[in-house]
């Protein structure tokens, strides 16, 4: 028998549910036989660290990336990581971190291990991103936009994330599905941070004057921007027409029982990679609405009817208007066809068989 491939697979945290969840089917599904898989998480904390535990493979709590300055120890801290990397033989390191930091790549470098890294988030501005890429031996990315980062890198590849569509199916869930309910029920899910433009829905709802709309707010409602928006309904007097419900492992019973998922991003700062949260949604057969920003807008592609733009209240009060209008048959069959395009385009069996490719192709192995 071959050796095994040994990959290592590098995080800050497990904090967030959504690349924490990817992380988690990505490893689960490789090939054993094949792929020799270890973890590396910063910290021991976070919602889904202990979900990511129960896969029973090593995790080494060991921060794989350090700081620039003092640039005098900065040699000394890269060559302790990379002595980390090479004491245990990883033939492949794959970052999953989403900073600009460059440190992990050259500590793989020193160790003999190929480097590459999945780019979760947009934005390429500064030195240490280009520094990065070009380092790496291979650059993963999750929409169309990102591929024009980096024009002169032929080692890339277009990877959208994949979903297991059977976790995510709202047929496990019939019971607490309620259209007959007289509330017309949005759910929104994210990290409550202020980029996530949670208060353009707010402002939607507000403007539309209509008490059966019922939005609940998944999300760490203990964060400064929570806390600023839960004012926000306060002052507009909303209290009893928006619930935070908090961060939750599994969202999938509230997914089923609303009738219109929104995603409200702002065109600003990291914005969307590829929001997992939006593609669980759609999973569950939960009608969708999403800004018209990169990320988002490669989600949903060919339901550009479904898009609004970005920041602006009154257009996207009119979509929610729109969507509430068209009636529950109607919804439901919006809900299929969205459900139907997560299984063909964006799979798990594909994105499982993408980075086996990749992996084997990096270490030079058919």
């Amino acid at each position: 028998m071959s050796k095994k491939i040994r990959i290592l697979f590098t995080t800050s945290n497990f904090n967030t549910a959504g690349s924490g969840k990817v992380i988690y089917d990505l490893i689960n599904g490789l090939d054993k036989t094949k792929f020799d898989i270890e973890i590396a998480c910063g910290n021991d904390e976070g919602h889904y660290f202990k979900v990511v535990k129960s896969l029973g493979l090593p995790i080494h709590i060991f921060k794989t990336k350090t700081t620039y300055r003092p640039y005098h120890s900065l040699l000394y801290r890269i060559l302790k990581i990379s002595r980390f990397f090479r004491t245990h033989q990883y033939d492949i390191v794959h970052s999953w971190q989403w900073s600009n930091d460059w440190t992990e790549a050259v500590a793989a470098k020193f160790s003999g291990a190929k480097w590459l890294y999945t780019k979760k988030a947009m934005g390429f501005k500064s030195k240490h991103w280009r520094i990065k890429s070009y380092i790496a031996d291979f650059i993963v990315t999750i929409n169309d936009e990102m591929r024009d980062y980096f024009p002169n890198k032929n080692a890339q590849a277009l990877i959208p994330l994949g979903i297991d569509t059977d976790y995510y199916n709202p047929d496990s869930f019939k019971n607490q599905n309620n259209n007959n309910d007289s509330k017309f029920k949005v759910i929104t899910v994210a990290n409550l941070v202020p980029v996530k433009g949670i208060e353009v829905l707010i402002h939607a709802i507000k403007n539309l004057n209509d008490s059966t709309i019922q939005l609940t707010v998944l999300g760490d409602n203990q964060t400064l921007y929570a806390q600023e928006i839960i004012g926000l309904t306060e002052t507009l007097g909303m209290s009893k027409q928006v619930d935070f419900i908090g961060k939750q492992l599994d969202v999938r019973p509230y997914l089923v029982s609303s009738d219109l998922y929104v995603i409200p991003t702002l065109n600003q700062g990291r914005r969307e990679g590829m929001p997992m949260a939006l593609v669980e949604a759609m999973s569950m057969r939960v009608p969708a609405l999403g800004s018209n920003i990169s990320g988002i807008n490669f989600v949903l592609k060919d339901f550009k009817e479904l898009l609004f733009e970005s920041g602006d209240s009154n257009a996207l009060g009119l979509k929610i208007r729109e969507m509430q209008s068209i009636g529950v048959e109607k919804r439901k069959a919006l809900g299929e066809r969205l459900r139907v395009y997560c299984k063909s385009h964006y799979s798990m069996e594909t994105f499982i068989a993408s980075h086996e490719s990749l992996y084997k192709k990096l270490v030079n192995k058919n």
